[in-house]
């Protein structure tokens, strides 16, 4: 027990140390920039968004969830009634399903206006 709390607090104490002193300590102009993801900086600060950037992000987020409410399904079937867990997993594709077609059918998805 006492070798792997040694060896767990060197290993810390050597990765904390390579952290501080191997980065390099010379900045240059780029990383000074306040615009360091490629924007250009003489311009303004302040431009929209399109929503249809946003649009895309909650869709994803939402089918990135529907993966993680369907992951349990396969060890749910061997449950005393497991057609109450394939309606509920059929109920949630089936409304995703139709909101994602009917999205589709908006516009919604498009990136050219």
């Amino acid at each position: 027990m006492q070798f792997y709390i040694t060896t767990t607090i060197t290993i810390t104490l050597i990765l904390l140390m390579m952290s501080f002193w191997l980065p390099s300590m010379n900045p240059d102009t780029e990383k000074l920039s306040p615009y360091e993801c490629g924007f250009d900086p003489l311009g303004t600060a302040r431009l929209p968004y399109s929503m249809r950037f946003f649009l895309v992000a909650i869709l994803f987020l939402l089918f990135d969830l529907e993966i993680a409410l369907l992951l349990p399904t396969p060890w749910a079937t061997h449950l005393l009634h497991p057609t109450l867990t394939i309606v509920w997993t059929s109920t949630i594709l089936l409304l995703l399903t139709i909101g994602f077609i009917y999205e589709w059918l908006q516009g919604g998805l498009e990136w050219a206006e």
